[in-house]
């Protein structure tokens, strides 16, 4: 995914009330939607180098959003919003090897009241759905993980996958890791137990589970590595 604009340097200052962050652009504090709603755990030290898109939409209330955020270890995309449409040009470019075969997807599928997933992807012989998960937390040299807080949604998500198996889907979730600096991925057992069981039971239902980083700057963020997951 190409940024249409070029993105603002700034320095992170602090997030507040979840979906605001000051940042400070030569001098001056400016307010960016922070369009993430996990913790951010580990990126969100004072100084930290980072970059924010400006809208021209003169209705928004925020006129700045934050995209990328430096940790010290690697730029990190930290817009949730953009996973999907990250995954959709790799999907269309045929970037993602699992899914080489398909013949058409669609977005935004309703699976049930109160349930969608992220994409439905058609082959010849099957149907499957996919479920993205936007991944930013390394605490350890080179593993990331997920999630960084207690995901409900998740939950609910990797549940509601492995029934949908049993009307003749096949189900998938991929962790999009938008940073660099991974060479393995793994469950964060610690933070959210409960994901991390419903994860292992799902898996040996046969649900499948990817992982891939990307590449991430302040031109483009897109799909380049696939990362082994290691529990």
């Amino acid at each position: 995914m190409i940024f249409k604009k070029k993105l603002i340097p700034v320095k992170f200052e602090k997030r507040y009330k979840r979906f605001f962050a000051d940042v400070i652009n030569n001098g001056k504090k400016l307010v960016a939607h922070c369009p993430n709603s996990g913790s951010m755990l580990g990126l969100t030290k004072k100084g930290n180098k980072s970059w924010i898109s400006q809208s021209d939409n003169e209705k928004r209330k925020l006129k700045y959003t934050l995209e990328i955020i430096n940790d010290g270890s690697s730029n990190v995309g930290i817009n949730t919003l953009i996973a999907n449409r990250i995954v959709e040009e790799a999907l269309s470019f045929k970037k993602i090897k699992e899914f080489e075969k398909i013949i058409s997807f669609k977005r935004e599928v309703v699976y049930e009241k109160n349930t969608r997933f992220d994409f439905e992807l058609k082959t010849l012989k099957k149907k499957i759905f996919l479920e993205i998960k936007n991944v930013t937390l390394l605490r350890k040299k080179n593993i990331a993980e997920f999630p960084d807080s207690i995901t409900e949604r998740g939950l609910k998500h990797i549940n509601k996958l492995q029934e949908s198996m049993n009307k003749g889907y096949k189900a998938y979730v991929l962790f999009l890791i938008q940073r660099e600096d991974c060479k393995y991925f793994k469950i964060a057992k610690d933070i959210d137990p409960s994901y991390f069981d419903a994860y292992q039971k799902s898996k040996k239902k046969g649900v499948k589970f990817l992982a891939y980083s990307c590449k991430v700057n302040n031109k483009i963020i897109e799909i380049k590595n696939k990362i082994k997951i290691i529990n």
